[in-house]
């Protein structure tokens, strides 16, 4: 069998290929993986710098041509080894990589090496950030407001921080909705002022990034939010609270205890006010709770997404017009800016002439996103059909059945996916006639159609 002269070496012929393949590996790895791909970072990306070189080095210490031609080339490799080389070297090394194959191999190792150097390492620039200082605990008052302080490491000058209190089992971003994000200090500290909860978290965004006003879960990671901190405030008393579930209309539904805003205004939530009576329908009612006004809803367990909904509602002509009836799809998570609001509401808002009826495709301040109208006293049907970018709203009345109003939408209509059914009455706290009773209705069905 033929003899070659291998660097010094004398090796078989079937050995030949194989040294090659494996000398292009390594070389090709420092001089393509490294030397082109340094150069692509900036010069205050140091911690990339290293990773470049740490993988390097891995391939290095895994070849065992590279071990025993150690004395071919220096041991140490350095950043500048990284970017140049000498012209012998360079040379010695084209002549081993004679075949495009070997190169094509070699060029394409390098970017997975530097790819997994960096998976493995510790000291890779990710950004975090931490909570160093929550509010001391007051008995969970609401409108009590207090300092919040943290770090942030790794983070870039456009990034920012949104900071969300946890108040009865809901998230509310801090300080207030219209200025949810919180400046990073000297490019390591921020501070600013909560709202007082059981539990705080801290979200490092990107820029453009839209925080939910609230959530009943946070965002998660990704899609504008590159890292969170959690604290729970373990002085705050804890909640024994189950929730409760119905079975109405043949599905499951949560019945809410948390408070929320509903049309900018806040309300409080009971339990004891939803329920369903023994042929099967769901009562929902406003009660007062020691001077203060209390109000019902409920969610679906899961999400049905595109489909006609309908309600099968009882007189509500009796409503007073501070009080408001809805039936809609909500994206508690917030994963889509408009939460995929779709409403039927009804309700005068808190004015005797107001008409007593209305859709909404969330933004309602969009004019073409609502359509209002009057609905008479009775049983009605209000429905609505959910398809990609069209939905239409219907209501009917009377038998024979009538429509009083029917309305489609094809302009703002969002994607389904997260959302889910509720139905909830509450009060509307800014109008010019405020609420003088307890107030209740019926659903009597709900049905959904894929």
């Amino acid at each position: 069998m033929r003899k070659v002269h291998w660097f010094g070496k004398t090796v078989s012929e079937r050995d030949e290929y194989a040294r090659k393949e494996e000398f292009v590996r390594v070389f090709e790895c420092e001089r393509i993986g490294l030397q082109r791909l340094a150069l692509l970072v900036t010069a205050n990306s140091e911690a990339v710098k290293r990773c470049l070189i740490r993988a390097f080095r891995e391939c290095v210490a895994s070849s065992s041509v590279a071990k025993e031609s150690a004395s071919l080339w220096a041991p140490e490799v350095s950043l500048s080894s990284a970017r140049t080389y000498d012209a012998e070297n360079d040379k010695r090394l084209r002549n081993c990589a004679r075949t495009v194959k070997a190169r094509r191999q070699a060029f394409l190792l390098a970017p997975f090496l530097v790819l997994a150097g960096c998976g493995r390492s510790p000291n890779a620039s990710t950004p975090s950030i931490a909570i160093t200082r929550i509010p001391s605990a007051d008995g969970n008052k609401y409108d009590t407001v207090a300092a919040i302080e943290g770090t942030a490491v790794g983070v870039r000058p456009d990034q920012q921080i949104v900071v969300y209190s946890r108040s009865e089992e809901l998230w509310w971003v801090q300080p207030v909705p219209d200025r949810p994000f919180t400046q990073i200090q000297n490019g390591s500290r921020w501070q600013n002022q909560v709202h007082l909860g059981t539990e705080y978290a801290a979200l490092l965004v990107e820029p453009g990034y839209h925080p939910p006003e609230t959530a009943e879960s946070l965002p998660s990671k990704g899609d504008g939010v590159d890292a969170i901190a959690v604290v729970q405030d373990k002085r705050a008393p804890a909640s024994s609270t189950q929730p409760k579930l119905l079975h109405f209309s043949g599905y499951d539904w949560t019945v809410r205890t948390a408070a929320s805003n509903r049309a900018g205004t806040r309300n409080s939530f009971d339990p004891a006010n939803a329920w369903t009576d023994e042929r099967g329908a769901l009562h929902l009612r406003i009660a007062r709770r020691k001077d203060k006004w209390t109000c019902a809803e409920v969610k679906l367990t899961r999400s049905l997404g595109y489909g006609t909904y309908t309600f099968v509602v009882r007189d509500t002509s009796q409503l007073e017009p501070s009080a408001v009836l809805t039936m809609l799809t909500w994206d508690g998570i917030g994963g889509e800016p408009n939460r995929r609001e779709l409403d039927v509401e009804i309700s005068r808002w808190g004015y005797l002439e107001n008409e007593n009826a209305h859709y909404v495709v969330q933004p309602y301040f969009i004019p073409a996103n609502m359509i209002r109208f009057r609905v008479p006293g009775g049983v009605l049907i209000h429905s609505f059909q959910w398809k990609p970018g069209r939905v239409t709203f219907t209501t009917v009345a009377g038998s024979p059945a009538r429509v009083i109003q029917q309305h489609a939408f094809t302009s703002g209509v969002p994607a389904a996916g997260g959302d889910a059914v509720r139905m909830n009455l509450y009060v509307f706290n800014k109008g010019e006639v405020p609420l003088k009773n307890e107030m209740e209705v019926v659903i009597e069905k709900f049905e959904f159609f894929p």
